[in-house]
């Protein structure tokens, strides 16, 4: 585990510096929680702002249509490829197959989003909420909202 000291946006504020912890250090993410519990993501490799922009729309129709079990996007960063949200709890590690396929299709049934990487590591547990969550929409689509059918 790495900790940083790191601003929380894309301008050094010294009066805003924060403590972070690395979630996850990949060739398509950089992923970190700061100390107040929220999610800073900033894209990178192949697409990374394709990959960005559709994250960060998803994550906007997720919202407007009422989503409780997935982030809350808090800012966006464009020109950084870079976004904050809510935290959705820890990863699922114990999680089923079979019940992580269930949460996916409950998330495209309900809410009209095919998640496109459909797998038990993108799927959280957070227990203030008591709940599994689902998080990386980068590779998600939106489908028509089943509500308005």
């Amino acid at each position: 585990m790495r900790i940083y000291f790191s601003p929380p946006g894309p301008t050094l504020n010294l009066s805003a510096i924060s403590l972070m912890k690395d979630l996850k250090d990949g060739i398509r993410a950089l992923v970190r929680l700061d100390w107040t519990g929220r999610v800073h993501k900033r894209f990178r490799g192949t697409d990374a702002d394709k990959r960005y922009a559709n994250e960060v729309a998803v994550l906007k129709v997720l919202g407007q249509r009422g989503c409780p079990y997935v982030p809350q996007l808090l800012e966006e960063y464009p020109d950084e490829l870079y976004f904050v949200s809510s935290s959705c709890g820890k990863p699922a590690d114990q999680i089923s197959r079979e019940r992580s396929d269930q949460l996916f299709a409950e998330l495209e049934r309900d809410y009209g989003i095919r998640h496109l990487d459909a797998e038990p590591r993108n799927i959280t547990y957070d227990p203030k909420e008591g709940r599994f969550c689902i998080i990386d929409f980068e590779l998600a689509e939106v489908l028509p909202d089943p509500k308005a059918a």
